[in-house]
């Protein structure tokens, strides 16, 4: 394995390099490597895993999102009509307040 004090810089050939890629091993200066998820990568392999990542969602992925959506439209759906029903199955006197009054003046 070569030491790292005697490495160049894959993209500058002047400049030392201060660390190697996990990924693939090549050695990178300062301005090349990047830290990502508490590791340093290099630019192309931290690209190449973000596109990964991205396409590895996929279809069904953003599908499972706008179910989730629907799913969660319809229960708040329901709740609110329920609610609602609950609301128009009270009786009109406990609207017109005459239900607080007689509960009222029986106190007294």
């Amino acid at each position: 394995m070569a030491s790292l004090v005697h490495q160049r810089c894959f993209h500058h050939a002047r400049r030392e390099a201060v660390a190697r890629c996990p990924e693939c091993h090549r050695f990178f200066c300062r301005e090349c490597i990047t830290e990502h998820e508490a590791r340093v990568i290099c630019a192309s392999c931290l690209t190449k895993r973000v596109t990964r990542a991205a396409s590895g969602r996929g279809r069904w992925g953003e599908l499972l999102s706008v179910a989730g959506c629907g799913l969660a439209v319809f229960v708040l759906w329901i709740f609110f009509y329920q609610w609602g029903q609950m609301l128009l199955s009270l009786p009109s006197s406990f609207h017109e307040g005459t239900v607080w009054r007689e509960a009222v003046e029986g106190i007294e």
